[in-house]
């Protein structure tokens, strides 16, 4: 029997699951508290004529830090729902606006 000892790391980090859902998107909004609203845009194909419309969606992200601001743009994935309408959070700024 071998009496060696292994411990296992103390530090909490955020563990992302594999094939967790990114969306990439704009901010539009900053003006409330730790949170922020995303246009996440999307190219759709008609149907019948086979032209591509653009369609957009907006979310609202949580934003811990208030570190984004309108034009930035940003990762966000899913999350527990934290009110009624956000269940998104921030991963990542890609791009800042210029200011």
């Amino acid at each position: 029997m071998n009496s060696e000892t292994t411990t296992a790391p103390t530090a909490t980090t955020t563990v992302e699951k594999r094939g967790d859902r990114v969306l990439t998107g704009r901010v539009v909004s900053n003006k409330m508290d730790k949170t922020i609203a995303v246009l996440v845009e999307r190219l759709v194909r008609h149907e019948t004529y086979g032209k591509f419309l653009r369609r957009s969606t907006k979310l609202l992200a949580h934003d811990e830090s208030n570190s984004a601001r309108e034009g930035d743009t940003v990762t966000i994935t899913p999350c527990r729902p934290l009110s009624r309408r956000k269940a998104w959070r921030l991963l990542a700024i890609i791009e800042r606006a210029a200011p």
